[in-house]
């Protein structure tokens, strides 16, 4: 005999409230934890495909592992540094453009920036107040994240999570099935691969996109010779997760620089425009419809809802959950949406039973 709703309402309640209290307590505890889940559930696909071509799951593992490795010795010892010291010109060198930007209006439009306009008087307020709290706030995040992140444990845990989730994720996957309520257990799994091709679509797709797109801008920035052009490359990579932000805030600030550095030879500038509209038609034309597919079903104001939302109440736990979480609850929000639309709620009185 089945237990009354009411019941399965209540137990259901309660996992997911400890599931929550978890989070809020254990958040920075789990991080590492979290983040090797991630990369197992990230790379699974590649472990997947590996054994299809004859290797045993823990050849694959151990392949995918190196070759991890290798990649992640080669960006420490190259690109990291780069980038770190680019990220720190740049803060250094913020304020000072701030600084030159009324000069700069005025020197090739003398009409649009007077002495004492509003506009002359905001550009100088921001850029003293970047130069007075700019390095603070640096510094500010620095050691917060330090105090958040354990560098040194995060390098450790979550390689060994990793290595461990993704040797044995088929056999956590069916042992977990065979957990399911036995009633439910069609359902969960109808629900569980709609989740799963949610998640997998969007956050292996849109990483993949983010990776290429990010290599491509830096990469490209560099070659024309725009100053801190990895660290805008990277910021506009990352930010390719939320639909337009990525190609909106880099190619301002990418074009915003290049237009200081590049002044009066229109080429370059030109060029910078064009890496990252090549970019955009890139991304929309081949990259997306390839990789991550038009029914993905998380819609850009759903995903920064969940982002913030859970950023606010989780911190960076939260932000790490909160694709998968937003992925598994629109999934289950159209789930009862067809259920009600089939439902005598939605459909009424049939006029037989008038």
């Amino acid at each position: 005999m089945a237990l009354p709703v009411r019941d399965q309402f209540k137990y259901w309640g309660i996992a997911t409230a400890v599931v929550l209290a978890t989070l809020w307590f254990l958040g920075d505890v789990l991080l590492p934890f979290i983040l090797g889940g991630g990369i197992a559930y990230f790379l699974d696909p590649l472990a997947d495909r590996l054994e299809r071509l004859g290797l045993s799951r823990v050849a694959a593992t151990v392949l995918i592992s190196f070759g991890a490795l290798v990649i992640f010795v080669l960006m420490a010892l190259t690109v990291v540094p780069l980038m770190r010291d680019q990220a720190v010109q740049l803060i250094d060198t913020v304020p000072t453009l701030f600084e030159g930007v009324p000069t700069f209006l005025t020197e090739r439009f003398p009409d649009l920036v007077e002495e004492d306009s509003i506009l002359r008087r905001s550009l100088d307020s921001i850029g003293q107040t970047i130069r007075e709290r700019g390095g603070e706030l640096f510094q500010t995040v620095l050691s917060s994240a330090a105090s958040i992140i354990n560098i040194a444990m995060l390098f450790v845990i979550v390689p060994v999570v990793a290595f461990y989730l993704l040797l044995d994720w088929d056999r956590m996957v069916a042992k977990i099935d065979t957990l399911l309520p036995r009633d439910h257990a069609p359902t969960i799994r109808y629900l569980a691969k709609r989740i799963d091709e949610t998640i997998a679509g969007f956050v292996r797709g849109m990483g993949t996109v983010c990776l290429i797109l990010g290599t491509y801008y830096a990469v490209s920035l560099m070659l024309v010779g725009l100053q801190f052009g990895l660290v805008v490359g990277v910021i506009a990579g990352l930010l390719t997760f939320i639909p337009y932000v990525g190609a909106l805030v880099g190619g301002v600030l990418a074009i915003g620089l290049a237009l200081f550095q590049f002044w009066g030879d229109w080429v370059w500038v030109i060029a910078v425009w064009l890496i990252f509209q090549s970019g955009q038609f890139i991304e929309g034309n081949i990259l997306t419809p390839k990789l991550v597919g038009n029914s993905v079903g998380l819609h850009p104001v759903w995903l920064l809802l969940a982002l913030s939302v859970f950023g606010a109440i989780f911190g960076f736990v939260g932000l790490l959950v909160a694709v998968p979480v937003a992925a598994a609850i629109g999934v289950l929000v159209r789930f009862a949406a067809d259920k009600y639309r089939h439902s005598l709620l939605y459909r009424g009185l049939e006029r037989d039973d008038i």
